[in-house]
């Protein structure tokens, strides 16, 4: 089986790294067997962040290895000493990649060397019962979990950054022409689908400095899925200008240069969103005489349509440095009408931040209690700890979730399921109970053996 080297597509699954346990400690002295608390922090896990780098040219190493995860903050301990950090997990990517959720939804558009994006954020460390403590909770005996990092599937599409695509069929000469424009060597032979990625090859042009990128595979059809140009096409949907390089010696039957820019522009049209470049038209391989008095004949026509045409050879570089000022000031006029902001950007989609702190609805025989707040207490919180327990209690109780509950008719005794997912944490609604440290015979959350001190 043969092993791709070039992938401009791939499902990533990201994971960034879980924060660390809060611990619960008691320092202890000579003489002085409860100091009081010194449980440390946990360390925050570590982000995932996509990052473009020049160095980068294709997804493969994506491609062969789909599971990514950032390393885990580490635990508290005591004497006040909290976790480290988990270590970030950088993955470069090329120019132009593109973020989208497993639902199709773009995320993040990173175009420019440097560009960043954190995809998946590590989670935060759990408190330690040092930071826990209050006034009225002067020895907590207990610390809070460290939550997990965000685990999600993503979709990482490239699309090519160049000002100038070439268009056409395959073997029409597009890499010959950016070999030959060009420092680029790519691979070039006289047989359909040579090209097999884009090829990408910078060209100066006086004081105009520009990258030309081929399009592998057009044909007709090629919208629609046949050939290799379905998956290219979303190449050219960054170019400034699009250059038609239109075979002028091809010995295939039913072929002419009208006929062939007719095919390209209706799989461009079907493709949906080109119609605003600019269209320049090569006449190629007119170092074949017959291939040049082509050239000649259908150079008119083509012009009446409205088409700069210019004459080329590949092979024998004739008519190059016309095409190439004529790509140049395409470009330049581009430039000057985009925006200075458009040069270098990320462009996020942040979902909206709206609306309460939770919801309260009911499912079935179940009350069902959503909210970022109350999601991540729950996960914070070590349920097998009373005071643990009670210390969530007390703050759901704070923004509202037991009265909104009584609001809606909830009666002592029925379930109430908090949390997200399909196996949420499930208590049963028992309002106004005191709970969690009374086994210390004192207010949840204190220490009577500290009283005083």
């Amino acid at each position: 089986m043969a092993v791709p080297t070039f992938v401009d597509r791939v499902v990533l699954h990201v994971t960034g790294g879980s924060g660390g346990n809060g611990v619960a400690s008691v320092q202890r002295e000579k003489f002085k067997p409860l100091g009081g608390p010194d449980g440390g922090n946990g360390g925050n896990g570590g982000d995932v962040v996509l990052r473009v780098d020049d160095g980068v040219t294709t997804l493969v190493d994506y491609h062969h290895e789909s599971r990514r995860r950032a390393g885990h903050g580490g635990h508290g301990s005591g004497a006040h000493r909290n976790g480290s950090n988990g270590d970030e997990l950088v993955l470069l990517v090329p120019d132009g990649t593109v973020v989208r959720s497993a639902e199709g939804e773009v995320i993040a558009d990173l175009v420019g060397t440097g560009s960043s994006y954190v995809v998946a954020a590590g989670g935060r460390g759990g408190l330690g019962n040092a930071a826990l403590a209050s006034t009225k909770r002067k020895a907590p005996g207990f610390a809070l979990l460290g939550e997990p990092g965000d685990d999600r599937s993503i979709v990482l599409e490239l699309k090519v950054v160049a000002d100038v695509g070439l268009v056409g069929f395959p073997s029409a000469g597009k890499s010959s022409l950016i070999a030959a424009l060009s420092r680029a060597r790519p691979k070039i032979a006289d047989y359909p689908f040579t090209t097999l990625v884009p090829n990408l090859g910078v060209v100066t042009a006086g004081d105009v400095t520009y990258t030309v990128a081929d399009v592998p595979g057009l044909i007709e059809g090629a919208s629609e899925g046949r050939g290799l140009g379905h998956d290219f096409l979303r190449h050219v949907e960054r170019c400034a200008a699009l250059v038609h390089v239109i075979d002028c010696a091809t010995p295939e039957p039913g072929r002419d240069p009208a006929s062939d820019l007719d095919v390209i522009e209706r799989e461009l049209e079907r493709y949906g969103g080109l119609d605003d470049r600019p269209r320049l038209v090569a006449l190629n391989k007119a170092d074949v005489p017959e291939a040049r008095e082509l050239a000649e004949l259908v150079r008119a026509d083509l012009e009446a349509r409205g088409l700069e045409v210019h004459i080329v050879s590949a092979a024998t570089h004739a008519g190059l440095r016309e095409l190439s000022f004529a790509m140049a000031r395409v470009v330049a006029d581009v430039r000057a009408a985009r925006p200075a902001a458009e040069a270098t950007r990320i462009v996020l989609h942040p979902p909206a931040v709206a609306g309460p702190e939770f919801t309260v609805r009911r499912v079935g025989d179940v009350w069902r209690v959503r909210g970022a707040k109350p999601d991540r207490w729950v996960r914070q919180t070590d349920f097998a700890n009373d005071e643990a327990v009670g210390f969530l209690a007390d703050r759901l109780a704070r923004i509202g979730v037991e009265d909104k509950l009584l609001e809606l008719g909830a009666t002592p005794g029925e379930p109430v399921a908090i949390g997200a997912g399909a196996d949420p944490v499930m208590f049963d609604f028992d309002p106004g109970v005191e709970a969690g440290a009374e086994t210390l015979m004192g207010r949840r959350g204190s220490d009577l053996r500290l009283d005083g001190r």
